[in-house]
């Protein structure tokens, strides 16, 4: 029987046969980010904001237009809008645009306010790439968001734009050459890959190792969202680095520790993590290529780091299987999991993600806290001189406690003194 990813191509191809070359295919990555858009009443996509504040007169609106229009021009990506033609996940390449938006702030908003209200109106069919500019008159700044697509882009990709954006505004990419070509070739590689990981062994590997999911867990108790209150939470610490840093395994073991507070003891619930990159011999381009592994987190004790050390390296060696064709094994082995996440994790390295600097100026990042979440809960992490962890939930499935509850638990796991944490409600 042909693969998930060999019917896919086959039904692209004839796509393709009909229409013009506008049409691109999409990898798992970016097939499961249609899905979800697809199944959500809004339609509003999985949006990634990078914010950064400069001083009050560094941002010239003008300059910054004209440099994102050579960005989107260059990156295939960055113009391609997915879509869904006869029932198939497609990326449809457009003509560049650029929308730099300058929304007005209400009485009484702050920044942070006004672009989450910006982006919660996003409109669904538009450019991938977007930039807000807000005026912040009490800290005499300006506050600029880039916000993208989550299916035109990864972590990668994110450091990338930050880099080529920049370069461009200092009239450093002019001359730069679009990419077409070697986006394409970087899909097809993916794809290819994708397809041959996709083995009846492969598939029988994920049905068992996932096959303890529900179809969704509930949280403890009732959440409790406050009248007008933000739609999430978020807290954060900063812990001391460890020699060698933390290993991912054991980035594992902690957020089990923290859906153990959460969902409680004897489930297993399906946490989500992004793994992998640009197949070999590709160039480095934009786009959507970490696929999404599932991690089945049994919240009973006694398992420990050893054993989820040992469990994960086994994933690894199926882990091209697109998320696609995994919760079709699963589901094909009698599961009721239809694929739905209740948590994420998420980690960066600090020296992979450099700085926007504008004309000389550096960004300083801003947390846009309070927007509605992806999941339940999500763990995102940045490893450098210190661990600097963050976790965010949806308040209308977790109440505050609970998630402090687990905060607390995922803290204690990976060190036993933080150094500073910051506990926050919206």
């Amino acid at each position: 029987m042909p693969s998930i990813t060999g019917q896919y191509m086959a039904r692209f191809r004839r796509l393709a046969d009909d229409r013009n070359d506008t049409l691109l295919p999409a990898t798992g990555a970016q097939r499961r980010f249609v899905l979800v858009r697809s199944l959500d009443p809004s339609g509003r996509p999985d949006l990634v904001p990078m914010v950064f504040a400069f001083p009050h007169g560094t941002v010239d609106p003008e300059r910054l237009r004209t440099a994102a229009g050579l960005l989107v021009a260059r990156h295939t990506a960055l113009r391609a809008r997915p879509a869904v033609v006869r029932g198939t996940p497609v990326l449809r390449v457009c003509e560049p645009e650029v929308r730099l938006t300058r929304p007005e702030r209400a009485p009484g908003e702050s920044p942070g306010d006004v672009l989450r209200r910006a982006l919660a109106a996003w409109e669904a069919q538009g450019p991938p790439l977007r930039l807000f500019l807000v005026h912040d008159e009490e800290r005499a700044e300006d506050v600029l968001a880039i916000a993208l697509d989550h299916a035109v882009c990864d972590g990668r990709s994110l450091a990338r734009i930050v880099k080529d954006l920049g370069a461009a505004y200092d009239g450093e990419a002019a001359g730069a050459e679009a990419e077409p070509a070697a986006y394409r070739e970087a899909v097809l590689r993916q794809l290819d890959a994708e397809e041959r990981a996709e083995t009846p062994g492969a598939a029988a590997y994920w049905a068992e190792r996932l096959r303890a999911l529900r179809a969704g867990a509930p949280a403890r108790g009732a959440a409790r969202l406050p009248g007008g209150g933000a739609p999430s939470g978020a807290a954060q610490a900063r812990l001391p680095g460890h020699d060698g840093g933390v290993s991912f395994p054991g980035l594992l073991d902690a957020c089990r520790s923290a859906a153990r507070e959460l969902y409680g003891p004897d489930l297993t619930v399906p946490l989500g993590y992004p793994w992998g990159g640009r197949p070999a011999g590709t160039e480095p381009v934009v786009g959507c290529f970490l696929n999404t592994l599932v991690f089945p987190a049994a919240t009973g004790r006694g398992l420990g780091p050893e054993a989820t050390a040992d469990a994960w390296w086994d994933d690894l060696d199926r882990a091209d299987v697109p998320f696609d064709a995994v919760v079709a094994a699963v589901r094909a082995a009698g599961s009721g999991w239809t694929g739905g996440l209740d948590g994420l994790l998420t980690v960066d390295d600090d020296t992979r993600r450099p700085p926007l600097r504008l004309a000389g100026v550096e960004g300083r990042e801003v947390d846009l806290d309070g927007r509605p979440g992806p999941g339940p809960f999500a763990v995102s992490v940045t490893r450098g001189a210190e661990i600097h962890l963050r976790m965010v939930w949806d308040r209308a499935a977790i109440d505050d406690e609970a998630a402090h509850r687990a905060f607390d638990a995922l803290t204690r796991a990976l060190s036993p003194a933080p150094r500073r944490s910051d506990h926050t409600a919206g």
